[in-house]
């Protein structure tokens, strides 16, 4: 029999609800609603909000209908990797080898700085301090793999050694997987880890693919893909060094670059992927620093020159590049974690692969400077209201999978709106006498709407009115849950308005050229 695959002792340590800290500044208080949106959609909420009822993944306009004076901020990952830099320094000055999963989410092998520290707990317990020492609390876990060290870290535990796929076995499938592999694995009955883990890794691999296999070897308290030897006397790492010593982060954004495709050049030709890469930098002072930076799956191109891009600039607010230090001579990027390369299957109607080659180039330099998410693509997709029929994603993730030619009863008719604000927008429709027009649960108007309040300098008097039709979505899902109800109404400028009313308050969700 082959001898039982080694696993690693992983420390997690988790700065909860890390980009409302980076949005806000500072750690919210206890009572304040606050979140974070992404393509709108929550990305994290404060403790307030989420006792209110606020969840991640909600949509914005949901959220809104539980709390009326919900703040919201657009996520900047730019802000929440910089802010970040200082948790990294206090933890790295207890270990030599840290990595960033993400911004409020670090990661370090536990084996060696547990000996040094006296034991896990001890080590646990001064990563906690070093981290409460830079004012914000955190969470630590301890276990076998990277995937169970994190939901360690949520519960606060140190799982024993050995003991991870048991402590897997509870948690649902959902929590590993995307949606389509986990709303299979559910339809075929296989709702937790424990239950996949059961299950012959030939039968997985043979039915499920990659996707499945990584899957199986997690739930089973293994890394996702098994580590390769670096082939000897080989070197991977690639290097610019500058004629000229760069004081700022913006020029060397380009260098990252084009250093992140010549490491997946050279990784590719060698049949090999990345898990982890190290960024690493020296200045003419002879001052050198570095940080590792890991992702949940292959690092791409584009997500090793972001991650880049973040250390840069988290850097530079650390004074690296300033004249005391010279400027920055040299950028070098290390790969670690090496897996075999999962490789890209190319279909038949993929057309001509130069062009779409010079395409992804082109965005990609756009990635590089802007941010992951900055050029996106816009997908027409099902839905009800208008907003949820335009999807943007970013260039590169995978699209939607909601059908446009799919039915959906009680979306709106033909012609849709010309003009879709990124949010609903709050306007107050009044009667003859100044009072609210409300809206009943058979969704019948109270009073006769006369005039429509859009702002503080535009008020309109109604000439007439379609609706309001009734819609209700999510009813079997108590978190997603939400009824709307939506009207067509003119203005006696010749204005054609949609409106909505969510969570008992009328909002503008669109306008009509006329």
């Amino acid at each position: 029999m082959p001898a039982p695959e080694a696993t690693l002792r992983v420390l997690a340590c988790w700065v909860p609800d890390w980009p409302v800290v980076a949005a806000l500044g500072a750690e919210p208080e206890p009572d304040r609603l606050a979140v974070v949106v992404e393509r709108g959609r929550i990305l994290a909420a404060s403790g307030g909000a989420r006792a209110a009822g606020v969840r991640r993944a909600h949509k914005l306009r949901s959220a809104q209908a539980l709390v009326a004076d919900l703040e919201v901020f657009e996520r900047s990952a730019d802000d929440e990797a910089k802010s970040f830099e200082a948790v990294a320094d206090a933890v790295g000055a207890l270990a030599a080898h840290l990595e960033i999963l993400r911004p409020g989410l670090l990661a370090l092998p536990a084996a060696g700085a547990a000996r040094f520290h006296g034991g896990e707990e001890p080590l646990a317990e001064r990563v906690i301090d070093a981290v409460e020492a830079t004012g914000h609390p955190c969470r630590v876990g301890i276990a076998d793999g990277l995937f169970a060290a994190q939901l360690a870290a949520r519960a606060g535990r140190i799982v024993p050694a050995g003991d991870s796929a048991r402590f897997l076995a509870p948690v649902p499938v959902a929590e590993l997987t995307d949606g389509k592999l986990a709303d299979l694995l559910g339809r075929l009955g296989l709702l937790t880890l424990g239950q996949l883990a059961a299950l012959p890794a030939a039968s997985v691999a043979d039915r499920f693919g990659a996707a499945g296999t990584a899957a199986h070897r997690v739930a089973r308290g293994l890394q996702a893909r098994p580590v390769v030897a670096r082939p000897p006397g080989l070197d991977l790492s690639v290097e610019d060094r500058f004629e000229e010593p760069y004081t700022l982060a913006e020029p060397l954004v380009f260098a990252a670059r084009g250093l992140a495709e010549r490491l997946h050049t050279g990784l590719a030709a060698a049949g090999l992927a990345c898990e982890r890469v190290e960024v690493e930098i020296d200045c003419a002072d002879g001052t050198t620093a570095s940080r590792a930076w890991r992702h949940e799956g292959v690092l791409s191109v584009g997500a090793v020159a972001e991650r880049v891009r973040w250390q840069l600039q988290a850097w530079q607010q650390r004074a690296l590049f300033d004249e005391t230090a010279g400027g920055v001579v040299a950028l070098r990027l290390v790969p670690d974690g090496l897996v075999r390369d999962p490789g890209r299957q190319l279909s038949l109607e993929d057309g001509d692969q130069e062009a779409t080659a010079r395409a992804e180039r082109a965005v990609a330099r756009v990635q590089a400077i802007l941010g992951h998410a900055a050029p996106v693509t816009v997908e027409l997709a099902g839905g009800r209201a208008p907003g949820d029929r335009v999807v943007r994603t970013p260039w590169g993730d995978a699209h939607q999978e909601r059908r446009a030619d799919g039915p959906w009863p009680g979306r709106l008719p033909a012609p849709s709106p010309t003009h879709v604000p990124a949010a609903p927008w709050p306007v107050r429709l009044l009667d003859a006498d100044g009072l609210e027009v409300q809206v009943t649960a058979r969704a019948e108007l109270v009073r006769a709407p006369a005039r429509l309040l859009l702002g503080p300098e535009d008020v309109v008097r109604v000439a007439g009115w379609a609706g309001p039709w009734p819609e209700h979505e999510r009813w079997w899902d108590p978190g997603e849950a939400r009824r709307t109800a939506r009207m067509q109404v003119t203005a006696d400028d010749g204005r054609a308005l949609l409106l909505a009313v969510i969570g008992g308050r009328w909002h503008l969700e669109g306008d009509y050229d006329t």
